[in-house]
């Protein structure tokens, strides 16, 4: 038997890897007058919808997200689900 299930993955950059577009959002910010921000980090999220054996989604999704929804070098992944 197949269950259908949702995973959500967020992708971020890992620290002390340099994000022009959040720099890019903080100055933005700062003109618009919140000066209160001090750091704007950006990141992508994907909705995953999948089809499989409950034991092996997981697997299948850390392979997913490894090869190609992510750099490793340069991002971190994390999984939840939905």
């Amino acid at each position: 038997m197949s269950d259908s299930q949702k995973a959500v993955v967020y992708v971020r950059l890992k620290d002390g890897v340099l994000d022009p577009q959040g720099v890019t959002i903080q100055k933005a910010l700062e003109q618009m007058g919140y000066d209160e921000i001090e750091k704007v980090r950006t990141g992508r999220f994907f909705e995953l919808q999948i089809n499989g054996n409950a034991s092996n989604i997981e697997k299948k999704i850390n392979e997913i997200c490894t090869k190609l929804l992510a750099n490793p070098v340069i991002e971190n992944f994390t999984v939840e689900k939905a």
